[in-house]
């Protein structure tokens, strides 16, 4: 299934079935093909929305957690989308999840978060890119996965070409740096929401130890490890991601209000 990518007012996304909405927001080398298994399979049944967000292209000033929180907002706003959803995020997408269900807790009606930055991560194994090292790239993209096959030529390419720019380094750069900043351990009991945690056995970049954190200071979470499995469950265990994801939605679904 190729991912139809729609165009309005600048803002790139996929907008999917029909129903209740799935809002998917991804991280900070992600793309929208990250979510393809998650719209294929739920598409059917929900209307699935997907932002491409400007990370390597905002306005530098912007670029951080509380400019793409904005970004959302702004988005959501050009597409009227206008009732509560649910929200999920992967690494930085789950960051940007937490900080909008904050600011926006009557448009939230439950939150699933994967490999979620905001209490720590290391995104970068401790450095930032190197511009113009294909080599570095190559063994940052396959530290995302525990099989590093997933790790496609395709997917290193993709990575290579952005931190190959300066001006896109800066803003992921930026980004990173706002993102280890702007922890919320401080705030996440003020969030309600069924809240489902998945998360890989083998992430290094937000260890299993991140999600028993997120779990215990959650008011409403459930968590759920996949083994053999790195930072991105959607794309490296799609099928168990799924399972899990369809079995929370229908259980939570007596506790999320109509409109």
């Amino acid at each position: 299934m190729e991912l139809q990518i729609k165009e309005k007012n600048g803002f790139q996304y996929v907008d999917e079935g029909t129903g209740e909405v799935l809002l998917l927001l991804h991280g900070l080398f992600g793309a929208l093909s990250n979510w393809q298994d998650v719209v294929q399979q739920f598409s059917l049944r929900y209307r699935v929305v997907i932002p491409l967000l400007p990370i390597y292209d905002m306005p530098l000033l912007k670029a951080g957690v509380p400019g793409l929180v904005g970004f959302v907002e702004e988005f959501l706003a050009e597409i009227t989308l206008t009732e509560p959803c649910t929200v999920l995020g992967n690494s930085l997408g789950g960051h940007i999840a937490l900080v909008y269900t904050l600011q926006n807790p009557t448009r939230v009606q439950r939150l699933v978060l994967t490999g979620s930055s905001g209490l720590f991560e290391d995104g970068m194994g401790g450095s930032f890119p190197k511009r113009g090292n294909y080599g570095y790239v190559q063994e940052r993209v396959a530290y995302t996965f525990y099989d590093p096959a997933v790790a496609t030529q395709e997917l290193v390419d993709e990575v290579f070409s952005v931190t190959n720019s300066n001006a896109k380094c800066l803003r992921i750069i930026s980004i990173a740096r706002s993102a280890q900043r702007h922890n919320l351990a401080k705030e996440l009991h003020k969030i309600r929401v069924p809240t489902l945690l998945v998360w890989g056995l083998n992430d290094t970049i937000t260890p299993p130890v991140v999600a028993h954190e997120f779990n215990r200071l959650m008011q409403n979470a459930e968590l759920r490890f996949l083994d053999h499995c790195g930072h991105a469950p959607m794309m490296e265990r799609p099928r168990e991601f799924n399972q899990l994801l369809t079995k929370f939605l229908e259980r939570t679904a007596a506790s999320v209000p109509t409109s």
